[in-house]
């Protein structure tokens, strides 16, 4: 039987990073104040097409109209962190 691999670690071995973004928008009712959402999902810097596509989904569906976006994104696994291994250590 074949073990299943994660969405998640497909997306990573694809080069997708780990990105969360802080959205301020205006609450519809009282447009002087601002309130916060927090978006988190694997994304492709610095393009972000996830995050851009979700941006786009609340301009067109959502009444708070958006403030500011600040983005922070990671990649989990990254080519340095392989390497070959020369030898082998035996355990008794």
């Amino acid at each position: 039987m074949e073990a299943s691999v994660s969405r998640e670690f497909r997306l990573q071995m694809q080069g997708y990073g780990l990105t969360t973004a802080q959205i301020h928008y205006h609450l519809p009712d009282h447009p002087s104040l601002l309130q916060l959402y927090i978006w988190q999902d694997y994304d492709l810097a610095p393009d972000f097409p996830e995050l851009k596509e979700f941006l786009s989904y609340w301009q067109r569906e959502l009444h708070g109209p958006l403030h500011s976006v600040r983005v922070a994104h990671h990649r989990l696994i990254r080519p340095s962190e392989w390497r070959a291994v020369d030898g082998i250590i035996a355990i008794q």
